[in-house]
């Protein structure tokens, strides 16, 4: 908690900063070793340039190409071309950063050097000294960036802890907001500190942002483009590219198709086991079923799938299922030959002891005879 109390802290001493900044060029502007171009500015310069607004343009040399609209846009642009500022202060510390937008008060107020910036907002880009090719739309995004690069931003207060990170992505009111790593994208979501190579869509748990704005959690989502997808719906797999798809079942997408015979039985030596993921996995420890990746590799490779360093990852439960199934077949079909037997054993069992109790009777009947003629004596 008294973490992001001081982070909170921080983040509205960037934006007083801002206030502050601007307070800072006014005096200076005012002040009396303050000096002008010649002539002054009044729309057309020398080498294309072009200045509306007191001291913009104000320490201009050999620049060309340089557009400043504003109280002091472009201040301190000396040699450096081709920059357009749109705004009190923006651009005020420019000297040789080259083919930079600014348009807002103080946007890229605090870049030197930086080059193929582009800033629209106020305070966008707010601290950005060396960075390059950066976009930021929004007010204060990117505010904190200084040598952070490639990064691009749309959405108010999007990305603004962001000093040195690169190639972020951040869609969206302070999206990634907490970021400080490199190569995230952040589309509707915080961001996590220092976390890099990361995606993130949406809300799993609803937050507040630093300027007290709620974002609810999201609870649905829709995607459209999923490959082969059906009327009815199926089970979504991610294939080797990382495409979502569904996998297709029909024989126009299958050679060498044969009997499984056989080469289903391995799987009688699965191991089934109970365990509970590691807390990184699953926090609550849930009760889980199922088998263990190596011990299925050991039995048959074919049915794990592994990871980019060729270490057996998951196990292909859809080819275990399908290898059950033909199990069970060859089961069933034993079992009905079983039955079938025993059903012609049945029979023959009872006419065996229909004959037999025949005999029986003849060999009663045979015997009974001289009893009688005995007696009749």
């Amino acid at each position: 908690m008294k973490t992001i109390q001081q982070t909170r802290n921080s983040f509205r001493h960037s934006s007083s900063r801002c206030v502050f900044a601007f307070m800072a060029v006014i005096g200076l502007a005012l002040s009396p070793i303050a000096h002008a171009v010649s002539p002054g500015p009044d729309g057309g310069l020398p080498n294309f340039n072009t200045a509306e607004g007191d001291f913009a343009l104000q320490n201009l040399t050999t620049g060309s190409g340089n557009t400043a609209l504003g109280f002091s846009a472009l201040f301190s642009n000396t040699t450096a071309p081709q920059n357009t500022a749109v705004g009190g202060a923006a651009l005020f510390e420019n000297t040789t950063g080259f083919q930079n937008v600014a348009v807002g008060v103080t946007a890229l107020f605090s870049n030197t050097t930086g080059f193929h910036n582009t800033a629209n907002g106020i305070a966008a880009l707010f601290s950005n000294t060396t960075g390059n090719h950066n976009t930021a739309n929004g007010d204060l995004t990117l505010l904190a960036n200084t040598t952070g690069s490639f990064n691009t931003v749309q959405g108010a207060h999007a990305l603004t802890t962001n000093t040195i990170g690169n190639l972020n992505i951040a869609l969206g009111v302070a999206a990634g907001e907490n970021l400080t790593g490199s190569n995230n994208i952040d589309i509707s979501n915080g961001g996590v500190v220092a976390e890099a190579n990361t995606i993130r869509i949406g809300n799993q748990v609803a937050f507040t942002d630093r300027e007290g704005l709620m974002h609810p959690a999201h609870s649905t989502a829709f995607i459209a483009g999923i490959s082969g997808a059906t009327v009815s719906g199926a089970a979504v797999v991610v294939n080797n590219d990382g495409q979502l798809g569904v996998s297709p079942s029909s024989a126009r997408f299958k050679d060498e198709i044969k009997p499984m015979d056989n080469a289903s039985e391995s799987i009688l030596a699965l191991k089934p086991v109970t365990f509970r993921y590691k807390k990184d996995i699953d926090s609550a420890g849930t009760p889980q079923f199922g088998l263990v990746a190596e011990d299925v590799e050991q039995v048959n490779p074919d049915l794990v799938v592994r990871d980019k360093k060729g270490k057996a990852y998951t196990v292909r439960y859809d080819a275990v299922n399908a290898m059950l199934l033909n199990e069970f077949l060859k089961e069933h079909r034993k079992v009905h030959e079983l039955e079938a037997n025993a059903a012609r054993q049945q029979k023959q069992i009872e006419a065996l002891t229909a004959g037999l109790q025949k005999v029986i009777a003849q060999v009663e009947a045979t015997s009974s005879k001289p009893e009688i003629a005995m007696d009749n004596q």
